[in-house]
């Protein structure tokens, strides 16, 4: 595993428990919103200070009693052929696992949920099926995100769906078109835009939608989930 960072206490990114939070290098996506380029872009990962599997699971261990789970991120983790093996050592240790993913590798989800593997799920859900490739910035094969939707649909494990929420990219009915495509999911957010080291610098320099503007799509868009927030 090509670990790219660890953050040892987060109270945020597994709800609900206390986690450590591990970034996987590496990922098939060039969102130029996208503020983590030192695990995205090759040039920038050959440079940047990795973790080895031996010190990571002996910081887990050295938490035991003290930690409650392990969110595992990236970029886009599910690009390691190990991520299965991986979570099960994390799970022998007692602790409940979270991944984040693009939704790009449904077989990888299904085998995870399947054996169990995980305990929560998150995963970004970019565009509108039309925009996809061109927000990405990749060619896509669509079939395999919806897959992936539908799979976390199923309701096997804990999940969210996420969006970030970019001025001038999407817009309010951009994010009708994505509530009606998941429309029933269990949880989404609306994730306000950072404009700080993003992968295409001169995003840096667009100014966040306001809180206002959000709420009122968070409004127009929450009746097709249980759960709905800006965040």
């Amino acid at each position: 595993m090509l670990i790219g960072g660890l953050q040892q206490l987060t109270l945020i990114d597994y709800p609900g428990k206390l986690a450590a939070t591990v970034f996987l290098a590496g990922c098939d996506f060039r969102c130029p919103w996208c503020y983590s380029s030192e695990i995205v872009l090759p040039e920038k990962i050959a440079k940047h200070p990795k973790i080895s599997e031996r010190e990571l699971f002996k910081f887990l261990k050295s938490k035991e009693g003290l930690l409650e789970g392990v969110v595992v991120c990236g970029g886009e983790p599910f690009l390691n052929k190990d991520l299965p093996k991986f979570v099960k050592n994390i799970k022998k240790l007692g602790l409940a696992v979270k991944v984040d993913t693009n939704g790009s590798f449904p077989e990888t989800l299904k085998r995870l949920i399947d054996e169990k593997l995980i305990d929560y799920a998150a995963m970004d859900i970019k565009a509108p099926k039309e925009k996809y490739e061109t927000l990405v910035g990749r060619k896509i094969n669509i079939k395999n995100i919806e897959r992936s939707v539908a799979l976390l649909m199923e309701n096997r494990v804990d999940y969210e769906f996420r969006t970030t929420v970019v001025p001038d990219l999407l817009k309010k009915e951009d994010i009708l078109k994505i509530a009606r495509w998941i429309s029933g999911a269990k949880r989404y957010y609306l994730q306000t835009f950072r404009p700080e080291k993003n992968l295409d610098p001169k995003f840096q320099e667009i100014k966040p939608y306001s809180e206002k503007y959000l709420l009122a799509i968070q409004k127009a868009v929450s009746p097709f989930f249980e759960v709905c927030r800006v965040r």
